[in-house]
């Protein structure tokens, strides 16, 4: 918790949470980096399941998000970790930030590690294993513990 003082009292996380238009704007920011990383991991996770177009291979379209995801991941925690620094004193005892971060790090982040690899060799070809799928479906069922958690933080406004 003396960190989270600490973090929170510095003059960047005051300029952000004092201002009128920076907080909507860090948030703003957040949440693109979020839909661009979430999206693009969904799209891999569907199409390891045998959803959506088959223009190519899961590795191939693996390979075309790449640098669009870990953008969109980058963004996130910039912007994620700008809000945190916010407000870090309620962050921290927050039950469902605390899940969110829970899920989030030990999980989802090494889960999509591992699926971007493995999908080099399960999705060489059109036909996919049942690993594959079962990869696919374990993460998106991750990012909806993840968003749920996520959403829930205001719920538990804890002062």
């Amino acid at each position: 918790m003396a960190f989270a003082k600490w973090l929170q009292g510095t003059s960047w996380a005051m300029w952000i949470s004092g201002s009128t238009w920076v907080y909507p704007f860090v948030q703003a920011t957040h949440f693109s980096g979020l839909s661009l990383w979430l999206g693009t991991n969904l799209s891999l996770d569907f199409r390891l399941l045998g959803l959506g177009r088959k223009r190519g291979t899961a590795a191939q379209l693996s390979n075309a998000l790449f640098a669009w995801n870990w953008t969109g991941f980058c963004i996130a925690v910039l912007g994620g970790f700008s809000l945190f620094a916010s407000a870090a004193t309620k962050y921290i005892p927050n039950p469902a930030f605390e899940l969110k971060l829970a899920i989030l790090i030990p999980l989802g982040l090494i889960l999509h590690i591992v699926n971007q690899q493995k999908v080099k060799v399960w999705g060489a070809t059109q036909d996919l294993p049942a690993v594959a799928r079962v990869a696919g479906l374990l993460e998106l069922l991750v990012w909806l513990c993840v968003v749920t958690a996520a959403v829930s933080i205001p719920n538990f406004d804890v002062h």
